[in-house]
């Protein structure tokens, strides 16, 4: 299958997929924190191209977030231009998709999730929700639920690389990405 991971920086998604023998390529406007296939640059720029099966895209969660609401007020016109990008992620001619961010304004402006999941159900102690919007995918079934619940993401002091940090994919969420997704 050729999946394309779009808005990662760190390998993890893409490097789940390939580890199950899939062609991935992780896109960003960053460099790729791991070695492997990773096109540095605007989406896109290849969004278009007819061999994707699967997109799994991570958009810049900056003026989406609930956890911004407090700066909004300023930031109308970031936030129109990173909903329209979103949009255009979810119309991308790709038969299966997946946005992946945090609660926000995706959706009340686009359209509710399809699921709400917590890293804690994938085989980490930590709570961030986060919401997929699916087209043509299940929803994810929880791989190995955990009792812990810290917000270690919400209580990351401020530094910079603090967005970075944040943003990462779970390893458990990324595994379960690849095994569930992967033949759907």
């Amino acid at each position: 299958m050729n999946v394309l991971v779009a808005c990662e920086f760190s390998g993890i998604v893409r490097d789940a997929f390939i580890k199950r023998g899939h062609n991935v390529l992780s896109c960003d406007k960053l460099p790729s924190e791991r070695p492997g296939p990773h096109y540095q640059g605007d989406i896109m720029d290849i969004l278009d191209l007819d061999h994707w099966d699967l997109m799994i895209a991570h958009p810049p969660c900056t003026y989406l977030a609930v956890s911004g609401a407090r700066w909004w007020a300023n930031r109308k016109q970031e936030q129109e231009e990173a909903l329209e990008f979103v949009q255009r992620l979810m119309d991308a001619p790709i038969k299966k998709i997946a946005i992946e961010n945090p609660i926000g304004l995706i959706s009340t402006r686009i359209r509710k999730p399809d699921q709400i999941i917590q890293p804690w159900m994938f085989g980490h102690g930590e709570t961030k929700a986060t919401c997929l919007w699916l087209k043509n995918l299940p929803k994810l079934v929880p791989t190995d639920i955990v009792s812990g619940r810290d917000d270690r993401i919400h209580r990351m002091p401020p530094g910079p690389n603090r967005g970075k940090e944040r943003s990462r994919t779970y390893q458990g969420i990324a595994d379960a990405f690849a095994a569930q997704w992967e033949w759907v």
